[in-house]
Order: C-alpha cells, then structure tokens, then sequence
C-alpha cells in the first residue's frame, strides 16, 4: 500500500493546530477539579477512574493483576453479547464545551475502533445510571473513528452548558484518558454581594491566562480547588541566573470584585520556593489588553518575603484600597515554586 506523506503531515499539522486551540481551555473532567467518573457498563481490566487522572497514562511491561494485563486507562473486557460499553463523567464544574481528547495511549491491539460522546446539563442528583438512556441526551460528538496508541482532538460547536457526559466505545476496549476542554460557567447571579469566595478559583470560572515562564509545571496548578499534592502540583519556573529576574503569571478572575484576602500557598517546595513576592491588578474587559501590557498595573500586595512550605495569609491593612478589579499579577522573586494562590473577595 503506497503511503502519502503529504496527506500525513496535513494531518499532523491539523492534529497540532487543533491540540494548541483546545488546550488553552481547561480540562472540565480533570480529578485536579474534582470531576467525577460515576459509572461505567463494564470495567474489568483497568479502572474507569483512570479516564482522568493526570498525564496520558504509563505503560509497564510485565505488570498484571488477577484480570489480566495492568493497564493505566479505562479498559472493558471482549463483549461477547451484544451492545457496546461506556462511562459516565461528572464534570468538576458545569461548562461549554469546546472539544475532547480521546486518548488510546498504550491501547494497542485492545483499543475501540469508535467512539461517540453525548452530554446534558442535570439540575438534579441522578443516581440510576444503569437506565442512562432514559435521560435526553445531546449527541455532542458523533461515532468517530480511533486510531490504536493515538490522541484523538475533536472540536465541538455547542453553546450550551452541561454537567455530565457519556463516553460510549463500540464495542469495547481501552481508552487511557478523556480530556473535556472547555470554559467553567457559574450564575453569579446566584451569588450575593456580600459572600466572600475564591475569585480566582478554576470552578469560579478563574482563569491563568499566561506566564513568562512554566518550565517545571503548569501556571493552571495555582487555581486549581485541590490542595497540593506534591512538588509537580503547582506552578515553577526553572532556576534563573540573571540578576534582580522576576517571574510572573496573569490570572483573569471569574468575576469582577473587592479583594479581602489573598493566600499564597509554597507547599512542598522547600529549597525551591520564591524569595518573595508581590501582586499587582487592574480592571479591564479585555484579555488581550492585559496580556499585551496595555494596562495599567496597580499595586494590591507589596512584596512580601516568603517561607518554605508554608501557607502565607494576607488581609486587612496589607492589601491596597482598590476599586473592583478584574485581573491579577503574581510576581516572585527571582524565580522558583508556588502551589497556590488564592484570591478571596466579594463581588464589585
């Protein structure tokens, strides 16, 4: 069979394209955000809760468990009636999807060659999921073909808010991880003028919009509602030589407000954690203008030393009188690692 190459590298650069679209978004299924995997019509070989832990799963040879062979992915058993299987995912936090990553890494002789995805938006608990088809479904993406060993990018056109998903495989197989890219929603009209919350938060539709440097891991870590779980969990920069150097990240916040107090978390790193730090804010409509340096910073935390390992509270006379903003600057000094960063405040 003659191969052709061009039509390859389309697809790799189309491949390339839509993969850099769809990960500026988060990932609305992540366990990092408290997404759920609630049900699945079969998981014999490998857990259903694997579709969204974190990396695209590892492959060990020679590792196998009483089912069979040790797979780091969701994996059903060879269906032998008819049908086809499939999971249920309960998003960290309700959201407009924007597309999916469906990833078959190390599923090789044992991937689905289809898969399909169908979303709603439920108001209430459903616990029943063994009777899903009696819910009314949205098919948001339909049956696809999937290729063994492979990410599969599929961008949806949906302006519609949902909460669970429905990740069918026909007939059965593996699939290592199903990313759900999109924008968290949240009614803020639901919430009151006087309730303080994290409005930085990823689940308060809290966004990191960008960073002169991630080397180590990613700027998205500070918001995310987990609590650290180690050195790789949160955001750090590489070790910078250049004298008085100062890293920094945007975080665009879910909703315009007062800041009444800010916590900045440097769990677990201990020989690595930033001398110091500061935060700067502004207010803008404009992501573009922030990003471009348009604006006007102004001063909401002074530089403030910082400890190892250790969670920094400040409030009250420590941050600046300000009018609502809508963006905030973390800068640390000269470099290293921040698990967190929370910004507590009121609606403004």
């Amino acid at each position: 069979m003659k191969i052709n190459l061009n039509q390859c590298h389309q697809r790799s650069i189309k491949t390339k394209t839509l993969k850099e679209k769809l990960t500026k978004h988060i990932d609305l299924a992540s366990e990092k955000i408290e997404g759920k995997v609630l049900y699945a019509t079969d998981d014999f070989f490998a857990e259903k809760e694997n579709l969204i832990k974190e990396g695209r799963g590892v492959f060990i040879e020679d590792k196998y468990t009483d089912h069979g062979k040790w797979m780091d992915g969701w994996e059903s058993r060879r269906k032998r009636t008819p049908g086809h299987d499939w999971a249920i995912i309960q998003l960290g936090v309700s959201g407009n999807i924007k597309g999916f990553d469906i990833d078959t890494n190390h599923f090789l002789g044992n991937h689905p060659p289809h898969a399909s995805v169908q979303a709603i938006k439920l108001e209430t608990d459903f616990n029943d999921w063994e009777n899903a088809d009696t819910l009314n479904w949205d098919e948001v993406l339909e049956k696809s073909p999937l290729d063994p060993g492979s990410q599969h990018f599929f961008e949806i056109d949906s302006d519609k808010i949902y909460t669970h998903l429905r990740l069918h495989i026909y007939p059965d197989g593996g699939v290592a991880r199903f990313r759900v890219y999109g924008d968290a929603h949240k009614d803020w009209n639901l919430v009151a003028n006087d309730v303080v919350l994290d409005l930085a938060l990823a689940t308060n539709c809290g966004k990191a919009l960008a960073c002169n440097d991630m080397f180590f891991s990613a700027m998205d870590n500070l918001i995310s509602p987990t609590t650290g779980k180690d050195m790789g969990d949160g955001w750090e920069t590489k070790r910078n030589r250049t004298l008085n150097n100062v890293d920094w990240v945007i975080l665009r916040l879910g909703h315009q407000g007062l800041v009444k107090k800010i916590v900045v978390d440097t769990k677990h790193f201990k020989g690595n954690y930033p001398d110091s730090c500061s935060i700067e804010m502004c207010n803008c409509t404009n992501d573009e203008d922030v990003m471009n340096s348009t604006v006007k910073w102004k001063t909401l935390l002074s530089q403030q030393k910082l400890k190892a390992d250790h969670e920094h509270t400040f409030e009250g006379t420590q941050i600046e009188n300000h009018e609502p903003i809508t963006h905030v600057k973390l800068k640390i000094y000269p470099d290293g690692g921040v698990s967190r960063l929370r910004i507590f405040g009121t609606k403004g």
